[in-house]
């Protein structure tokens, strides 16, 4: 065997090794060709035999891919990239096109509210590398490229596993990270973790001012929550998150209300009392504008 075929085999044999410690799906959807379908394979059978395959599991992630529809794909995910060079390349030998893969050194939950500001924080990220490499806006982030299948031009980068404020920081640095105002946009076109965060965001908000018509009502309160998250979650997206995640999702909202807000723990007398105080002091207010725009409208008139 020559130098260079040793080589070769060597890197297959490390991109094998480290996308194997990598990937967690056990049972991942998978597919040769999407117009005849997308089913669940056990993981070995999907690992040697379907060109694309399921990036993460239903409840974690961490594997952040971004989609790059462009003949210099390769060079587009590498170029100005210090400090936040993807993992994984798998590029398509007949257009150029490729897959980028940043890992992560902790998966991060996709479900619990406790893991929501990580979310989030993935979800920014995200947009970050995409914007850093000019990636497709609307990839949702389900499927990817499988790099052990030979199909592909796939590449090992780096070995490196990655932290979120890590990927942050060099985002920031390069001025791809989007700003905060990013992640309060109402947009139709939401795909990828930025769902989980839109519909959670969104629910909530409907979620707290619900609370009025369901004082000591918790069971109430919850079928409420998780009937709008659905239909929240198909109205939003073209393509809609998994009933369990928005259900998850309703649920984590549904026990923060239940555990942690004070106006439910206040109940209707507060609430009711201070709705009062509030709408008061804003009459006040509101008048006492009114009348300093009156007296200031009759001076001038005097004038």
């Amino acid at each position: 065997m020559s130098e260079i075929c040793r080589i070769i085999v060597a890197m297959s044999t490390e991109l094998r090794e480290q996308w194997e410690q990598l990937y967690l799906p056990l049972r991942p959807l998978c597919t040769n060709d999407f117009i005849e379908g997308v089913y669940r394979q056990p993981r070995a059978k999907a690992l040697e035999g379907y060109r694309y395959i399921e990036a993460n599991p239903k409840t974690v992630s961490d594997l952040l891919v971004v989609d790059i529809d462009d003949a210099n794909a390769r060079a587009m995910a590498l170029w100005e990239h210090e400090g936040m060079l993807p993992n994984v390349i798998v590029e398509n030998p007949r257009n150029g096109h490729a897959h980028a893969v940043w890992a992560l050194a902790a998966p991060f939950s996709r479900t619990e509210y406790a893991r929501r500001k990580p979310l989030a924080l993935a979800a920014a990220v995200t947009e970050g590398l995409r914007r850093s490499c000019d990636g497709d806006k609307g990839y949702s982030g389900l499927m990817t490229k499988n790099p052990l299948h030979e199909a592909w031009n796939s590449e090992l980068v780096t070995d490196h596993l990655y932290g979120l404020d890590e990927l942050r920081e060099a985002l920031e640095e390069s001025g791809d990270m989007p700003p905060a105002s990013w992640k309060r946009t109402k947009r139709r076109n939401v795909v990828g973790l930025g769902r989980n965060c839109h519909l959670f965001e969104t629910a909530r908000t409907w979620a707290y001012r619900e609370v009025r018509h369901h004082w000591g009502d918790s069971e109430g309160l919850r079928l409420a929550i998780s009937a709008e998250a659905h239909e929240m979650n198909a109205e939003l997206f073209p393509e809609p998150l998994a009933w369990s995640e928005v259900e998850q999702i309703a649920k984590s909202i549904h026990k923060w209300i239940v555990t942690q807000s004070r106006m439910w723990r206040d109940g209707p007398t507060v609430y009711e009392a201070t709705f009062i105080t509030v709408q008061s002091a804003r009459g006040k207010k509101s008048g006492k504008a009114r009348r300093e725009t009156f007296e200031l409208f009759a001076s001038e008139e005097m004038t």
